[in-house]
């Protein structure tokens, strides 16, 4: 997250629950009807070993960034008791698209300069989210008359390893694949050396959600397989970052 204050978990209480309290407060004194909140997977955990996430899961935020958000939900929730605003709360994963920026870009990055990546052997699994399939669910909750006062996981209708969308990144690019395999050990070795350690947990570790309760309930379908929000992705990418090369990311 880069935070550069010296109390994180304070500055991300500032913004994410007193500005979201305060948004909600004024939102109900207004009239509004439904307030919707995008929260994020992290208020579950930062990993899956086995079982996915589900939304009746006990909550288990690990940093400062998912604590917030959180306590923030819980604000919500109270809000909505004393004013009856109606509240839908959405726990998306890693979200891409045009426009993506941190790890996702990065790896956008390497892949595109075909450079060795060291890679372990084990196969883990990652659930995300394109842009546009989270932009029509946000629209499924504005009316949707069973969304009110839920709580939802949403996810694209594919999950896949961070070797495949290695491997369909750099087809869409044109570029070779080049994996180095290497003990996953010495990476997260040398990722706690670099002060990575939570980079490499986010690329090595499963993550993996069950987004029944929105498709059934919500009778919600993502629009864009995941190879058509990768697709949009490269193009953005290309028209972003190919004419200089000299960028560094």
């Amino acid at each position: 997250m880069k935070e550069s204050s010296g109390h994180p978990l304070q500055e991300f209480r500032r913004v994410n629950v007193v500005g979201t309290k305060s948004l909600a407060r004024a939102a109900a004194e207004a009239g509004v009807r439904r307030f919707i909140f995008v929260s994020t997977i992290k208020v579950n955990g930062d990993s899956t070993s086995g079982e996915p996430f589900h939304v009746d899961m006990p909550p288990a935020p690990q940093d400062a960034y998912a604590i917030s958000k959180w306590e923030a939900e819980e604000s919500l929730r109270s809000i909505a008791a004393e004013s009856g605003l109606e509240v839908v709360i959405v726990r998306p994963p890693l979200v891409y698209g045009p426009g993506v920026r941190g790890n996702f870009l990065r790896l956008m990055s390497l892949v595109d300069r075909a450079l060795p990546l060291p890679w372990p052997r084990r196969e883990n699994c990652r659930s995300m989210i394109g842009a546009e399939n989270l932009a029509d669910f946000l629209v499924r909750c504005v009316d949707h008359p069973k969304a009110a006062g839920q709580s939802f996981l949403v996810k694209d209708s594919e999950d896949l390893s961070t070797r495949e969308l290695i491997t369909r990144l750099a087809r869409l690019l044109g570029r070779p694949v080049r994996l180095v395999s290497v003990p996953e050990s010495l990476i997260r070795l040398a990722a706690r050396m670099t002060m990575k350690k939570e980079a490499a947990g986010r690329v090595l570790d499963s993550l993996v959600i069950d987004s029944d309760c929105a498709q059934q309930l919500l009778k919600w379908v993502p629009p864009a397989t995941l190879d058509e929000g990768l697709a949009a992705t490269v193009r953005w990418y290309r028209e972003t970052y190919l004419p200089s090369r000299a960028k560094t990311f």
